[in-house]
């Protein structure tokens, strides 16, 4: 099981990977972000939209009945929430502030009890450990930014060091 001091450093290294992504990605214009290069959600700019679909989906639902619960937009997979890149930076960067809050508020129980939701993929109820699920929403983030980093490589942009152990402390 994870602890709520494992969920804040993911949400730190979450926050810091999204400020280098991003900041790499303004090396592209805008066009560029947008081309198809043949990843999963097509293009740099379409994959940056399906991680935050990612967080939004799964924070809304972790927070739903808390005082962090806000309103996220809702899309269906694979759907650009923002077409305007500085709209998206924008709601990347609030997003990831409440990532930050949210897992400042965690505790122990929290984590070990069972969380259900209803899964729009599966179209089915589904329950696990609530702690599998927060490891589940840190790793969503770091197997498509990491698909970013890819396709920001063939374009001869280096982010620079991602890895988590190198992040300032």
């Amino acid at each position: 099981m994870i602890t709520p001091d494992y969920a804040q450093t993911m949400a730190r290294y979450n926050r810091w990977m999204n400020e280098r992504i991003y900041l790499a990605c303004e090396r592209l214009a805008d066009e560029e972000r947008k081309a198809d290069r043949g990843a999963f959600f097509r293009s740099i700019h379409s994959t940056l939209n399906h991680i935050l679909w990612g967080d939004y989906t799964w924070l809304g639902r972790f927070a739903h009945e808390t005082p962090l619960a806000k309103s996220y937009p809702k899309a269906a997979i694979g759907s650009d929430l923002f077409a305007d890149w500085e709209a998206l930076k924008e709601a990347r960067s609030s997003m990831d502030v409440d990532i930050l809050a949210w897992s400042a508020s965690l505790d122990p129980d929290w984590l070990a009890r069972d969380f259900g939701w209803y899964s729009g993929i599966t179209k089915s109820n589904r329950t696990c450990p609530a702690w599998l699920l927060v490891a589940h929403l840190f790793n969503h983030q770091a197997h498509h930014r990491g698909q970013v980093t890819t396709l920001l490589s063939q374009q001869g942009i280096d982010p620079g060091d991602t890895d988590l152990m190198l992040m300032p402390l």
